[in-house]
């Protein structure tokens, strides 16, 4: 979910304030993927510990949709590989972002205007890419492929239930492997094709979202101006995504979308990137009646960690919100989802997750509660779900 501001003006702030295109894509990231300057965040033994034994899973970031090699190291934004390694991240959702409405807001967005097209110049990405969003998914995809390809012992694309395993397995023996799957943020993407939504199976997309900020041939979106239920497009989607393995993801997904899908599902849901309506009331997120039924069909709620989402950014008021989750939908349905990357200011980068173990211990978690949350209800739901092979 990308932060609420003016998105295209930062982009062309950025582009004015440099001679080059070079500098300017990395200019507009240091001002919309923010990490709040603080002092290193104190951990206890207990939690140092404790963290080393987990197997994170991150259900969502945007990462791949800005200029940066996720192989090394970045000053800026708050995911890369060697940070993946440090926070003890074993498999990262990577989420791909095609389109965003100008004048983003939570409340009402046309899909009319498009500010990605913007950032996707000003990184130089190829032709294709500039008026097609099949094409920025493909492409970005092919973006991770690549640094799998370049460094195999230290990132994987996952595809299927049994590579999964295969990985897990891998990862015993060499901890510093981190297991990546694809989605994608929004079915638009697909352009009203289905035949695309065979060609993003075929890069290795396993989970959709059908909606971002605007409603789309499928549906509405919760920030969109009808928020009208499923489309008979939709419907045929969502049947076609279910045979095949694809997860599909209920974030920013319209009350109707979500009351529909939930008629017609046949496998569980997830909700990516969200937070908890008795913790932060923020247009943002569900009603805790539709978060209890997507949990009651078997699926899973991913935490995110930015101000729309939980209201509170520090690693307390994460926990907090993960602890509301809990109680709302049961300790098996709560995962972790950062939206890291995707224009959002947060307290703290993907190689500082042993504060928010901290702050969990902190508010009375268990260890248990702690190893569901942070990775376990995650990893064995993508061992069910995805595909076999």
């Amino acid at each position: 979910m990308l932060r609420k501001i003016a998105l295209g003006a930062a982009i062309l702030i950025g582009l004015g304030a440099v001679a080059g295109l070079a500098i300017a894509p990395g200019l507009v990231e240091d001002d919309l993927n923010r990490v709040i300057p603080h002092a290193p965040y104190p951990v206890s033994a207990e939690a140092q510990v404790l963290h080393r034994g987990l197997g994170i899973v991150d259900l969502h970031a945007d990462t791949l949709m800005w200029d940066r090699d996720i192989l090394n190291r970045s000053r800026r934004g708050h995911v890369d590989v060697p940070r993946l390694r440090e926070g003890r991240v074993s498999i990262q959702v990577f989420s791909v972002v095609t389109k965003v409405p100008a004048r983003l807001n939570y409340d009402r967005n046309t899909g009319d205007e498009d500010q990605i097209s913007l950032l996707v110049k000003a990184q130089l990405w190829p032709t294709r890419t500039w008026s097609s969003l099949v094409e920025r998914a493909l492409y970005q995809s092919e973006k991770l492929y690549a640094a799998a390809a370049a460094e195999p012992d230290q990132i994987r694309v996952i595809t299927s239930a049994a590579a999964l395993a295969q990985g897990l397995e891998a990862k015993a023996g060499n901890p510093d492997l981190v297991l990546a799957l694809l989605a994608i943020e929004g079915a638009h993407a697909l352009e009203g094709k289905a035949e695309n939504l065979e060609r993003l199976y075929a890069a290795g997309f396993r989970m959709i979202g059908i909606s971002h900020f605007f409603d789309n041939e499928m549906g509405g979106s919760l920030h969109g101006i009808d928020k009208g239920g499923l489309t008979d497009f939709g419907r045929a989607m969502v049947k076609r995504m279910e045979e095949m393995g694809i997860i599909v993801d209920l974030a920013h997904a319209s009350p109707a979308v979500v009351d529909d899908v939930l008629a017609m599902a046949t496998r569980p849901l997830v909700v990516s990137h969200t937070g908890v309506r008795g913790v932060c009331g923020s247009p943002r997120n569900l009603s805790d009646e539709r978060m209890q039924a997507i949990a009651a069909k078997g699926g899973l709620i991913g935490i995110g960690y930015w101000k729309g989402a939980i209201c509170d950014i520090t690693p307390a008021g994460v926990a907090k919100a993960l602890r509301a989750a809990i109680d709302l939908v049961g300790l098996e349905h709560v995962a972790l989802g950062s939206d890291f990357d995707g224009a959002t200011e947060v307290s703290f980068d993907t190689s500082e997750l042993a504060a928010l173990v901290e702050a969990m211990l902190a508010q009375g978690f268990t260890e248990e509660e702690i190893d569901r949350v942070m990775g376990a209800n995650a990893r064995e739901f993508l061992l069910v779900n995805l595909p076999a092979r």
